[in-house]
């Protein structure tokens, strides 16, 4: 066996390990049991045992009302919470009838415009009832003002609404690139809805603060959990600036990861996740309450591990990527489905990706036991590894001033382009081995069947959208839309306004671009 073999972060695997390679591992402090401090073997006493985690596929696309066809069917096949992709032009604050939406159009995700998409995307769903995330961040409060008015006119008190909205703008800035505003705006929107959610919908999760979309930037697992608790301190810092209580908002933080394919690693990942930020809650931050102190998190299969060859091969990645996740004690959890490196997925490739969760949680016995793999010499090993590596990092991100000045000078992009850049000389030496693209390759004997955004779908869209500005009342949208202009350029939370705005049916452009006129848009740093 070699002796040089290393996990997918770089800690170095021995071909046996032994009671030493975890002797430095206190039992209580480090591990200690499920449900208590520091959560290491999970957030609750009896896990999987009293509650599944939440089926929650990602689904958008097309139109409001073919989105909305794709959510009942998966809940019909047995899904328990929605997850919802907006496509790009709803992400970055532009309405589908602009310019700069042209060919984009309910392409990545639904497109929403207005109070009656939302309506029309949700029609028929009960709210009080259904858990849903919506992964949308420039735009959060926007998207989140009109999901809450959803519930409203479903007669759903705001304080029975439960979900979670991932406004999580700082990884944009490192890795994804959906913002529109300058970080410093951004995060006076973030902290708004903090506030806002705290004091009127007590139940929503008001951030999912992401690692996913670093980790598909080319991150490591180490870098994944160190920026992303980075952006997590600043967050929190923002909130008692703003005037919190660390113990009012901090039980409503979620967390999103990425599943890869290293399953030990990942495994790990998610242990040593949760005691970096209990540790990070109860001594830095100072809480008190307990549940300030779990990582609560979604976890999603690593959609850039899918390859257009052989497709059906991404089934097996993605089962061992969602055993990881599970293995590892996620809340929630979507599994990518098989033909997402070609196009949207079908109909059919989503319901597996669900029979895939369902197999796992009613067959493997995987469920009936609480952190089954703790006490394995490697698992507390790397357990371990990843804690200490992780907080170096961070505490190196703190050095520099904190995520935002890290962000500003390039540090986080920087570091996640240069792991990218080594993976990806690894797969052309084939030190790293992908099946079916460097090995074991073969001709496709025929083209994999895609799932096709009909053209006809944008077209619709903006015919709807121009019905709707003919038949609203302009003069309110008009007034509710000044109105934000002077909340916004106040120090006075902006939700309630916004709240007005989306419920006389004004846009999510117009919204956006009123924000614009006030906060400007952010500029990219170009790293050389």
């Amino acid at each position: 066996m070699e002796d040089d073999l290393t996990t997918a972060s770089g800690i170095p695997v021995k071909p046996i390990h032994y009671p030493e390679d975890c002797s430095n591992l206190d039992y209580d402090s480090h591990i200690g049991i499920p449900g208590e401090y520091p959560f290491t073997r999970g957030i609750r006493a009896e896990m999987y045992r009293a509650r599944l985690w939440t089926m929650r596929q990602y689904s958008g696309y097309s139109t409001p009302e073919e989105s909305n066809k794709r959510f009942h069917y998966l809940l019909n096949q047995g899904q328990t919470g929605l997850s919802i992709a907006f496509d790009l032009p709803t992400q970055t604050g532009y309405d589908s009838d602009h310019s700069i939406s042209l060919g984009e159009v309910g392409k990545v995700g639904v497109p929403i415009d207005t109070l009656d998409d939302m309506e029309t995307l949700l029609r028929d769903i009960p709210l009080e009832k259904v858990t849903t995330s919506m992964t949308i961040n420039a735009t959060a409060p926007v998207l989140l003002a009109l999901y809450l008015s959803v519930a409203k006119k479903q007669g759903i008190p705001l304080d029975q609404v439960r979900g979670t909205i991932q406004n999580d703008i700082l990884k944009e800035y490192i890795a994804r690139g959906t913002y529109i505003y300058p970080p410093k705006h951004s995060m006076r929107l973030v902290t708004d809805i903090f506030t806002f959610c705290a004091e009127q919908v007590p139940n929503w999760n008001t951030i999912s603060i992401s690692g996913y979309h670093m980790r598909e930037a080319g991150a490591t697992a180490i870098q994944e959990l160190a920026f992303t608790f980075s952006n997590a301190i600043e967050y929190v810092k923002a909130a008692l600036k703003a005037g919190l209580d660390v113990d009012q908002f901090a039980n409503r933080l979620s967390f999103f990861f990425v599943a890869s394919t290293d399953l030990f690693e990942e495994i790990a990942k998610y242990r040593a996740a949760r005691r970096i930020w209990a540790d990070i809650m109860k001594t830095k931050f100072k809480a008190k309450n307990p549940k300030s102190m779990m990582l609560r998190f979604h976890t999603q299969t690593a959609g850039v591990t899918l390859t257009a060859q052989q497709i059906d091969n991404n089934v097996i990645r993605t089962t061992i990527q969602a055993l990881a996740a599970v293995l590892g004690g996620t809340q929630s959890l979507h599994v990518n489905s098989k033909d997402e490196a070609l196009s949207l997925p079908s109909e059919a490739s989503a319901e597996l990706s669900l029979r895939t969760q369902q197999i796992l949680a009613h067959e493997s016995g995987i469920i009936n036991t609480v952190d089954p793999l703790a006490g394995s010499y490697y698992v507390e090993h790397l357990t371990n590894q990843l804690y200490e590596k992780t907080k170096i990092l961070i505490d190196e991100v703190e050095d520099l001033g904190g995520a935002i000045s890290g962000i500003e000078n390039g540090f986080q992009a920087l570091q996640i382009h240069e792991s990218a850049y080594t993976l990806q000389k690894a797969i052309e030496a084939e030190d790293q081995i992908i099946v079916g693209v460097n090995k074991y390759q073969k001709p496709e004997l025929e083209p994999a069947k895609i799932t096709p955004v009909e053209s006809s779908a944008a077209k619709s869209q903006m015919t709807k959208l121009s019905k709707i500005k003919a038949s609203r009342d302009n003069a309110k949208v008009e007034a509710s839309l000044l109105k934000l202009k002077s909340v916004a350029s106040s120090d006075d939370n902006t939700i309630e306004p916004i709240m007005e705005c989306v419920q006389a049916y004004a846009t999510v452009g117009e919204i956006s671009d009123v924000l614009r006129s006030v906060f400007g848009e952010h500029q990219e740093t170009v790293i050389i």
